[in-house]
């Protein structure tokens, strides 16, 4: 597996949205199993939005199971990056 890191942009106006989805959304993250696994994850502090780091084979395969977040299934995310990455040094190298 391959570690990817997920970049939200939490739509326009959505704060108060999101503060109502959070527990479901912290639920999702912290049921994904078998062949997904979350690694670290937390917003931005500026509110913009928050990077998700998460092992799974593909990116493809990540962006299907991340359509099931309530963040994204209530459409306060409006953009999702997903990338490969490689820590190959720090606390978080024995994930490569």
């Amino acid at each position: 597996m391959t570690i990817i890191a997920v970049e939200y942009v939490y739509a326009a106006d959505s704060e108060s949205a999101r503060d109502e989805h959070r527990p479901g959304h912290r639920a999702f993250l912290g049921g994904l199993s078998g062949d997904y696994s979350l690694v670290a994850s937390g917003p931005y502090v500026d509110g913009s939005g928050a990077l998700l780091l998460i092992k799974a084979a593909s990116e493809q395969a990540l962006a299907e199971k991340l359509a099931e977040d309530p963040f994204n299934a209530n459409g306060l995310v409006s953009a999702v990056r997903l990338t490969a990455w490689s820590p190959v040094t720090g606390e978080l190298s024995h994930h490569a």
